[in-house]
């Protein structure tokens, strides 16, 4: 009797997950959160859990949301080598107009435009520690400071929901659904515009005690010279980020994926700073340097732990899942969008938003919905859950490990009781408004 019919397949398959899980928050002796996800993966082949015949399958689910995002954070690797990020920082404080408050303002919009364009990891990875050093610069306290990280960490993944290549919990939700960047965005917008407007509510709620009310930019470097590093790469930055964003929207009729053009922007920003076609002027940007920055162990991370979560699948325990969302599915919209967004954020917190938002949209494609409103709802609820809601617990989404990181080598180092005490305070009502906004606007697109 094969291992998926006996008595201890679904005990297994639970073991597995959770111990690759402790293996990706933990990464023992630096193995990193590829190869922990791949020993996990091996096991599960191993024993059976999964198959091999499972492994062309989830590598269709995957590879395009993988490869997405490896090509934006080089991207943005190059920006932040040619002074971009620094550059944006500094205008920033010179648009807060030496008020605090402005400023406060400033930062999470900008975090929300970064993440937009460039994912939510490309914003914890550059744009909080850019921010830091603008503080620093401006001789802001610790406790200001640590308002401003913590809003820049939340907003990386509270507004990435705008368009598929903000998160890959939205590039592999699309793929999933066959949901085209067109439709995914004009659901989401909506929905993050709202997230956005929110987010800054409760933040100010939460933080506005701790922002000075004036600072002096005097400490600033204000001067764009010694700020941009590579004068052609940023020349050129504006112009790729915009092409970057109307490519998204072509790329669907002309049978493209996302992953070609965010890969072509890529290659288009390599040429750029190794002056492939441009060789009058010397290169400044360190090009090895960026290639090994790239986030290449999440290509390994992607493939083993959603061979993973596929045992889960195979041995049923989706099914459960499945049937909780088939009676919210009775229910109606705002039950369900509310409903399936707060089970999904459960399941996120606790294993993973990378992890969840696979078994939820298997676990929906499992349900017998006929209204496609309901269904639409349930799709975007989870996808809503699985960016924002994650943001409970430090091991919700990747993001927030990798944030953690940063501040950890900055020196400012939280507490999970900390961490998760604000979180559910800040995370809670921003998640409850947006779902809501979903179940109120997907009616009137629909229709």
């Amino acid at each position: 009797m094969g291992i998926l019919q006996s008595a201890y397949a679904a005990p297994l398959a639970i073991a597995i997950f959770i111990v690759t899980l402790i293996l990706v928050i933990w990464q023992p002796r630096g193995l990193g959160i590829g190869f922990s996800a791949i020993a996990g993966a091996i096991f599960a082949l191993a024993t059976g859990v999964v198959s091999w015949q499972d492994i062309p399958q989830v590598w269709g689910i995957v590879w395009n949301a993988t490869f997405t995002l490896v090509a934006l954070i080089i991207i943005s690797l190059i920006l932040d080598a040619a002074g971009f990020f620094r550059w944006l920082a500094m205008h920033l404080a010179r648009w807060g107009l030496g008020r605090g408050g402005l400023l406060f303002s400033l930062v999470v919009l900008l975090g929300a435009a970064v993440t937009a364009l460039l994912t939510n990891d490309g914003t914890v990875l550059i744009w909080t520690p850019t921010v830091m050093e603008m503080l620093l610069a401006l001789g802001f306290s610790k406790e200001a400071t640590l308002a401003f990280v913590i809003a820049s960490g939340f907003i990386a993944d509270a507004t990435s929901l705008p368009f598929p290549v903000s998160n890959l919990v939205n590039i592999i939700t699309a793929d999933y659904f066959k949901i085209s960047f067109l439709r995914y965005s004009l659901v989401m917008v909506p929905c993050t515009l709202v997230a956005i407007a929110t987010s800054l509510g409760v933040l100010w709620f939460y933080f506005g005690r701790y922002i000075p009310k004036t600072y002096n930019i005097s400490g600033l470097q204000l001067t764009s010279d010694r700020i941009i590093k590579d004068p052609l790469v940023f020349r050129y930055s504006f112009v790729v980020l915009g092409l970057l964003l109307l490519g998204y929207f072509f790329a669907e009729p002309l049978g493209a994926p996302v992953s070609f053009i965010a890969g072509l922007g890529a290659l288009f920003m390599l040429a750029l700073a190794g002056r492939w076609f441009h060789r009058k002027t010397a290169r400044v940007i360190n090009l090895k340097q960026v290639l090994r920055e790239a986030p290449w162990q999440v290509i390994l991370f992607s493939l083993g732990m959603y061979l993973v979560v596929t045992g889960l699948r195979n041995v049923g325990l989706t099914n459960g899942l499945s049937d909780r969302l088939q009676y919210l599915s009775h229910w109606g919209i705002t039950q369900v969008a509310i409903g399936t967004g707060f089970l999904a954020t459960l399941l996120a917190s606790v294993m993973n938003n990378l992890p969840a938002v696979l078994i939820n949209a298997i676990a929906i494609q499992d349900t017998d919905v006929t209204s496609p409103h309901i269904r639409e709802a349930m799709i975007y609820a989870n996808a809503i859950a699985c960016d924002l809601g994650a943001k409970i617990t430090p091991i919700g989404s990747l993001a927030t490990l990798l944030w953690m990181d940063v501040l950890a080598r900055k020196g400012i180092r939280i507490s999970w009781v900390q961490y998760i005490r604000t979180s559910i305070i800040l995370t809670l009502p921003v998640l409850f408004v947006t779902l809501l906004s979903l179940a109120i606007w997907l009616p009137w697109l629909i229709a």
